[in-house]
């Protein structure tokens, strides 16, 4: 009796294709755009993937925000300040437009999509009926989430300041880097198709 074929829609293009029953360690890819195409049976393997990146991303989200990110020297007075504390001391001085920004977009959002991968590739801690609203949020979420873009602003900024100040960077700064590259990853290496596949 033959095994009737199975249908899938290629994560990248959206090109359905018919995948034959395949052996252990084949793999398929889109005849469109090449891009692997997730097979019955791989779920595990796409949620390991996705998880190790995640897992390192969550890890390292703490000191990248709460060590000292830069240490400034001006006029003989020396400070230092983390993400999230220069970002409540300008909450705390009544700029909370700025503040606001950096907080939501630089430190929630980029948390809640780093949780948001880890439950729906290791933790599954919802209800499987839950799934399509967390990767709908998580997709949501993952938009707006800009730690690489407040990197980039952050090194324009020390660009500007080189001649005025002199700085150095603190142990927050590795942190930070690591961060955005496993959360960059974690993202790359998920499969949203594989989360619906039954172990």
């Amino acid at each position: 009796m033959t095994t009737p074929d199975t249908y899938r829609a290629c994560h990248c293009c959206g090109r359905i294709h018919i995948l034959p029953e395949l052996q252990s360690g084949q793999s398929a890819a889109c005849t469109r755009c090449g891009s692997g195409i997730a097979v019955p049976g791989s779920r595990a393997q796409s949620a390991s993937r996705t998880a190790a990146p995640a897992v390192a991303a969550f890890v390292l989200f703490w000191p990248a925000v709460l060590c000292p990110i830069l240490q400034i020297e001006k006029l003989g007075h020396q400070q230092e300040s983390s993400i999230l504390g220069g970002t409540i001391e300008l909450l705390s001085h009544g700029n909370w437009l700025v503040g606001g920004i950096v907080l939501l977009f630089s430190v929630i959002f980029p948390l809640t999509k780093i949780v948001l991968l880890l439950e729906l590739s290791l933790l599954e801690v919802l209800h499987r009926r839950h799934k399509a609203f967390t990767l709908r949020v998580m997709e949501h979420v993952g938009k707006w989430s800009m730690m690489d873009v407040m990197l980039l602003a952050f090194l324009v900024m020390l660009v500007k300041l080189g001649n005025l100040v002199e700085f150095h960077f603190g142990p927050a700064v590795v942190a930070f880097v690591a961060c955005v590259v496993m959360s960059m990853i974690a993202s790359l290496c998920f499969d949203p198709h594989a989360i619906w596949e039954d172990e």
